[in-house]
């Protein structure tokens, strides 16, 4: 099995702290950002970054359906760590200035992936299909901070 890994990023018109705050937000802003993909979305524990349990299932493809229970840390500042317990995905988001009034937001996954060929579509085409997932989810948080 080999590590399979995506990362998206975006540079967002608005301050570091305001971005992570959104992206921190699992009650209210994290629903309003995620794009037809999820579903079945739901905050179990907490609902304001570390500490918070949440879960969603993710349709990746017509026929890969990932069920996520998430554990969120924040392990440094401007960091959301999110754990699967269900699998071996790991999201980190990574929020950091760029400028005057501008974030850079980094989004990577990683996971544990299948082995043979099944593992190189994977590989290959997996990282693509969450690259636009998160850049849904990235475009969304844009058009909500930068009000």
């Amino acid at each position: 099995m080999a590590q399979v890994e995506a990362t998206t990023e975006r540079i967002v018109a608005a301050d570091a702290e305001t971005v992570f705050d959104a992206l921190a937000d699992y009650r209210d802003s994290r629903p309003q950002l995620l794009p037809e993909h999820f579903s079945e979305y739901e905050v179990r524990e907490g609902g304001d970054g570390e500490g918070s349990l949440v879960h969603w299932k993710l349709q990746a493809t017509s026929k890969r359906v990932r069920d996520c229970l998430m554990e969120v840390s924040e392990p440094t500042d401007g960091e959301l760590v999110e754990k699967d317990r269900n699998s071996t995905m790991v999201t980190t988001w990574r929020v950091t200035p760029a400028g005057e009034g501008t974030s850079r937001v980094v989004v990577t996954t990683t996971w544990k992936g299948a082995g043979g060929i099944g593992g190189f579509f994977e590989r290959t085409f997996a990282p693509k299909g969450l690259g636009r997932i998160y850049g849904a989810i990235l475009d969304n948080l844009a058009a909500q901070v930068e009000k």
